[in-house]
């Protein structure tokens, strides 16, 4: 089942500036989607058209049965109700402790108690590992465990579809394979509709159902990790190559 479509999707800036240049693709439900590429190519663009933060110069995004790109309103606040965020870096109000960061989206966007968000809060905490840090402040914490803290309020409000960009950037190679790790385990254990955007392939082939690769706006091609890792796309080849990672029994 189709959770996210693109239909030809163009987005072009102020200047002529094509970011993204005629991308279609489909996302299972239930899949971890990643998105490679060169920096500036559109993956994060690409998120940003899924929670229309950005409207395509033409084409259309659709998510289920509902087409994004073309909603407002109520509408547009249904769609987005649907999907949590994991920002690059991990966007936790400084002012707040974990618990208060973890719980802002139960407190502007439902009318649950205090009691009722004092649970869901600690759920999604003990998900990423952080039972026990709901009173800690960001600037106590660790680059891992900010992201954890950021992913806990992304799956507090238990979306269907979660949105990675740029999950490892900053992280040491260890705290980076438990960031993939714990994207994995959220994505199987709750069903979590997952979509990547990373410059880190090692991650992208340890835990992703299909790989997409950009480049200049285009999809140059969209393959399972195993495939992908054996491309012989030079753009696709050389990006591997750069990190060092050569094809299965290379």
């Amino acid at each position: 089942m189709s959770m996210i479509r693109f239909e030809h999707v163009t987005k072009e800036f102020a200047g002529g500036k094509r970011v993204l240049d005629d991308v279609s693709y489909e996302i299972d439900k239930g899949e971890i989607f990643t998105i490679v590429g060169p920096s500036g190519t559109g993956k994060s663009v690409s998120l940003k058209h899924m929670i229309r933060l950005l409207t395509p110069t033409s084409g259309r995004v659709w998510i289920g049965d509902d087409c994004v790109s073309e909603a407002s309103g109520r509408d547009l606040s249904r769609i987005r109700s649907r999907f949590g965020y994991l920002f690059q870096s991990a966007a936790l109000l400084a002012w707040m402790n974990v618990e208060d960061n973890v719980a802002l989206p139960l407190r502007e966007k439902t009318n649950l108690t205090e009691r009722e968000i004092a649970e869901k809060v600690a759920a999604a905490l003990e998900a990423v590992g952080l039972s026990g840090e709901g009173a800690a402040y960001p600037a106590d914490l660790s680059g891992g465990m900010q992201k954890r803290a950021g992913l806990a309020r992304a799956i507090v409000t238990q979306p269907e579809i979660v949105l990675y960009d740029e999950p490892t950037s900053g992280l040491d190679p260890v705290t980076s394979r438990r960031i993939d790790a714990l994207i994995a385990d959220l994505s199987a254990r709750l069903g979590i509709t997952s979509v990547v955007v990373t410059h880190d392939l090692q991650g992208a082939l340890a835990i992703s159902s299909r790989i997409a690769l950009l480049s200049r706006g285009r999809v140059l091609c969209i393959e399972p990790p195993d495939s992908f890792s054996r491309s012989t796309i030079p753009e696709a080849r050389a990006f591997l190559d750069a990190q060092g990672i050569r094809p299965s029994g290379a």
